[in-house]
C-alpha cells in the first residue's frame, strides 16, 4: 500500500507543477468569463497540498487523497476550494483499500457525485463538470463493461475529458461567475473544465511512468452514437448523443 501512496503523492506533484505552468493560461481564461483568479488560487492551493502530501508519514492513499483535499479547501479560494477540496476529502474514503481498478472507478463516481452535488451544476452548465462527467463515465464504462486495461481506461478518460472543454466554448454558461454574463459567455472555454483536464493529464502522465508503459492512443468516441437522422433523444428525455461519448 506504502507503493499507491507514494504513487499518489507523486500524481500530486505533478498537478502541482502543471497547475503552475498553466497560472497564466487559467487566469487569461478567467479573465474572460469570470474573476480573473482561477490560475492564482489553483496554483497555490496545488504547491500547499503537494508540500502537505510530501511531508506526510503515513502514505496510505486515503490518507493523501483526505490531505490534498483538506488542503485545497483551506488554501483555495471562491467556489473552487470546496469543488475541487471538500469532494476530494469524501472521495479519498474509497481509496482505503489501496488503488486499484476497482477503487478508482468508485472514487471517481463518488468525486463526481460530490462536485455535482455541491456545485449544483450539470452537463451543458459550462462548469468542471462538463469535462469530469464524460471522464468519469468513460472511465467506468471502460473498466467495468469494456474490461480495458486501467492506463488505456485512464487514457480514454483523459480524451473524453479533453473532448468535454471543447464542448464548454460554444455553449451559454448557466452556472457561477461566467452565468452573469449571458450571451456573452458564450465562445469561451471554462476554466474549472481546463484545469480539471490539466490534473487528469498529470494522473495519466503519473500511471504511465509508474507503469514504464507508454500512454496509448485512444479515442473515447462512442461507435453507438445515433445517426443525423435522429435528434439523440430517447425516450426518457435524455440525450443520447451527449451520452454516448461521454459512457465511451
Amino acid at each position: 500500500m506504502s507503493g499507491n501512496g507514494d504513487a499518489v503523492v507523486a500524481a500530486v506533484e505533478r498537478v502541482a507543477e502543471r497547475i503552475e505552468a498553466e497560472r497564466d493560461h487559467l487566469t487569461q481564461l478567467d479573465s474572460a468569463i469570470g474573476d480573473a483568479d482561477h490560475g492564482g488560487n489553483m496554483a497555490r492551493g496545488w504547491a500547499a497540498a503537494a508540500d502537505a502530501a510530501h511531508d506526510l508519514d503515513d502514505r496510505d492513499p486515503e490518507t493523501v487523497a483526505k490531505t490534498v483535499g483538506k488542503t485545497l479547501m483551506s488554501e483555495v479560494g471562491g467556489a473552487s476550494g470546496p469543488l475541487f477540496g471538500g469532494s476530494l476529502v469524501f472521495a479519498g474514503a474509497e481509496l482505503e483499500g489501496g488503488v486499484t481498478a476497482e477503487t478508482a472507478v468508485a472514487f471517481a463516481e463518488t468525486y463526481l457525485e460530490k462536485v455535482t452535488d455541491r456545485g449544483d451544476a450539470r452537463v451543458g452548465d459550462v462548469t468542471m463538470v462538463d469535462a469530469l462527467t464524460p471522464a468519469v463515465h468513460t472511465f467506468k464504462k471502460s473498466i467495468e463493461t469494456d474490461d480495458r486495461p486501467p492506463l488505456e481506461a485512464l487514457a480514454r478518460a483523459v480524451d473524453a475529458a479533453e473532448r468535454g472543454v471543447a464542448f464548454t466554448v460554444p455553449l451559454r454558461a448557466r452556472k457561477g461567475r461566467a452565468s452573469y454574463l449571458g450571451w456573452r459567455s458564450v465562445g469561451h472555454q471554462d476554466p474549472g473544465a481546463t484545469s480539471t483536464l490539466f490534473i487528469l493529464e498529470e494522473l495519466l502522465e503519473t500511471a504511465a511512468d509508474r507503469l514504464d508503459e507508454p500512454i496509448p492512443d485512444v479515442d473515447a468516441t462512442s461507435p453507438t452514437i445515433p445517426d443525423e437522422e435522429t435528434d439523440g433523444t430517447d425516450a426518457d428525455g435524455t440525450n443520447s448523443k451527449v451520452d454516448a461519448e461521454g459512457d465511451s
